[in-house]
């Protein structure tokens, strides 16, 4: 592959060469200054599209944080006004479903439905993914911008458009959507809000914008890697964004088919999901009958396991080069990564049903769902084991992003582990749609791939930006961050286990034995009690964000300038300008290694960039 071609888009000459031969009064080649609009808003540019969708996807993860708060508080405290105004504003903006302050159960649903859809499709898949594989990628494989710029561009755009339909779904007449995050047939078609609809046409928009993403994402990966740059030294988080993008690709086509079904179902009077004798309000509904409410199940489930990998392996990446740079040491496995993390693409799409074991499944049908579902956590395991291995005998610097990588594999290890009882038809019974399962996937997701995320943002803001964030702030939010995540969520997996189902607004006071003395396994007090507990952690943990909230802004004036490789790491990201320019490098990009040459002995320094031409050492003979 021509060297130019890699260097430069294939559109446009390399600056060095594009005047030669011309006068310099010629204006038929000048270069117009491009406006505030085309730069920053409408651009092209693989760089300022990572920005955008960081920012969008920050400012969701914000609002889906606040719609949590909410919640907590009605659990908390049933049929009592929201206090410090906030009622009233609910009020005012709202209408009814909040008269008086008060989050009515038809709103608290409104809130869990999107709480859910703003956190995953609105907020960390798209951090995840799209924000720092749009920054990232390019620069590390050594391309010039992502294949398909004006498609990169495009699929921001429908992500931006999908996220403004969700968000105005709460102020129309009935509210947002109120049948879930998973939006289950019948429901969803029952529910007496045009919110449900707002949700799908959402939904279809989001899709649309991941599928270009995905298509983009492998084409680049593939197309446009620097000479040099094989496929046993790429990055293991190009390789988690490779995966990644391929199980988009894959499972998202389902759910946009099964959105279109399910808009029919709402708006034409279809029955694609719609059983024969469904009655709503004690009336039998008028549908022509014989769909099935499974066939959603399964449409939707074979997009949401894969989802779930979606959230999780990008941070895995984001971990993979931080330890691997902050213990100054390869990383140890590094085939065993790649192996690992394509088996997890390829079983991933064979264990959608262990979210469907209550719905009445053959046990042959269950057993095999549920021999996948311990299989798939093997290559999980594997790669923690080898993030681990890689700290022993490293010599470990502790910075912000390095905090935030190490608390990630102790935090996803309890995630992973407390899902191995969900896995198994028998134990999964019990704990099926109960507060332990919200704490298994939050600690999936929340201290998991969050946490990894936090720590991607402290680790490439110096190339973002050319200045690190404040490090003693960085400390604070992580501390108060992991204490009060876990605060949050450990007093879960108690309240599941004691039978409280999820879902409902008053935090199951109907099934306490407050409420009903004497009934054979009510609620105890003190698992209510800790809905009043979980309250607080989840306000201190909101505070907690204002510290990073305030960085991050603050650190873009007045942080420490940091040069084009302030953490001294290999990769060719780092080997770029800072921040870098249009086009990413001022010279062909050729590659020499493999990405985590640490600690090389005989080596001037502790780290081998990837494009460090070999040094040739002749021994001179001697004659005899």
């Amino acid at each position: 592959m021509d060297a130019n071609v890699n260097q430069f888009p294939p559109y446009r000459e390399a600056e060095a060469h594009g005047h030669h031969g011309h006068d310099d009064h010629d204006h038929g080649h000048e270069h117009h200054e491009p406006s505030f609009w085309h730069r920053y808003v409408f651009s092209s540019d693989h760089k300022i599209i990572g920005i955008q969708y960081g920012f969008t996807a920050l400012c969701f993860m914000l609002f889906g944080f606040f719609l949590m708060l909410l919640m907590r508080w009605q659990i908390a405290h049933p049929s009592q006004p929201v206090p410090l105004g906030l009622g009233w504003i609910l009020e005012k903006l709202l209408g009814n479903p909040a008269a008086g302050g008060i989050i009515s159960p038809e709103l608290y649903n409104s809130f869990g439905a999107m709480h859910g859809t703003i956190m995953v499709f609105l907020a960390i898949v798209p951090l995840a993914f799209a924000a720092f594989g749009n920054y990232v990628v390019p620069l590390m494989i050594g391309a010039p911008d992502m294949a398909f710029p004006r498609v990169n561009m495009a699929s921001y755009q429908a992500y931006f458009l999908g996220g403004t339909v969700m968000f105005v779904s709460f102020f129309i007449p009935g509210g947002a959507a109120q049948a879930g995050w998973t939006s289950y047939s019948p429901l969803a078609t029952s529910v007496p809000t045009h919110g449900q609809l707002f949700w799908i046409l959402g939904m279809v928009l989001l899709i649309n914008s991941s599928l270009l993403g995905a298509v983009n994402f492998i084409a680049t990966i593939i197309q446009l890697r620097a000479p040099g740059m094989t496929w046993m030294r790429m990055p293991f988080f190009v390789w988690a964004q490779f995966v990644t993008a391929f199980l988009l690709l894959l499972a998202f086509p389902p759910l946009e088919a099964a959105s279109v079904m399910q808009l029919m179902d709402n708006v034409a009077h279809t029955s694609f999901f719609l059983p024969t004798g469904l009655a709503t309000g004690g009336n039998l509904a008028h549908i022509s009958g014989g769909g099935s409410p499974l066939l959603w199940q399964h449409l939707f489930w074979f997009l949401g396991h894969p989802e779930v990998y979606v959230l999780i392996l990008p941070a895995m990446g984001i971990v993979c080069e931080i330890i691997a740079c902050n213990s100054r040491r390869p990383i140890w496995g590094y085939k065993s990564l790649v192996y690992s993390v394509l088996l997890i693409g390829f079983l991933s799409f064979i264990v959608w049903a262990h979210h469907m074991y209550l719905t009445g499944m053959g046990t042959k049908i269950s057993e095999f769902f549920q021999a996948t579902t311990m299989i798939i956590s093997i290559p999980s395991v594997i790669i923690l084991t080898c993030l681990f291995i890689s700290l022993w005998g490293g010599s470990i610097r502790i910075n912000t992003p390095m905090l935030f990588a190490l608390a990630f594999l102790p935090m996803f290890g309890i995630g992973g582990l407390t899902g191995l009882p969900l896995g198994f038809n028998a134990s999964d019974l019990y704990l099926h749609d109960t507060y332990y399962v919200i704490a298994h996937f939050h600690y999936v997701v929340a201290p998991g791939t969050i946490f990894g995320l936090f720590a991607g943002i402290y680790f490439w803001y110096p190339k973002m930006t050319g200045r690190k964030m404040n490090e003693f702030w960085g400390s604070v939010h992580f501390w108060t961050s992991l204490i009060f995540m876990n605060l949050v969520f450990m007093p879960m997996f108690v309240q599941g286990m004691k039978g409280m189902l999820r879902r409902m607004a008053d935090g199951g006071a109907n099934y306490s034995a407050a409420h009903v003395p004497g009934a054979i396994d009510a609620l105890p007090a003190y698992t209510m009690e800790l809905h009043q507990w979980i309250l607080v952690a989840a306000v201190c943990l909101g505070i907690a964000q204002i510290p990073f909230i305030i960085n991050i802004f603050w650190s873009m004036k007045h942080g420490e300038k940091a040069g084009d490789n302030p953490w001294e790491a290999t990769t060719i990201d780092w080997q770029t300008p800072t921040p870098p320019p249009h086009g990413n490098f001022t010279k062909p990009v050729q590659v020499y290694r493999g990405p985590y040459e640490y600690s090389v002995p005989g080596h001037a320094t502790d780290f081998t960039p990837q494009n460090e031409p070999e040094v040739v050492t002749t021994v001179p003979s001697h004659a005899h």
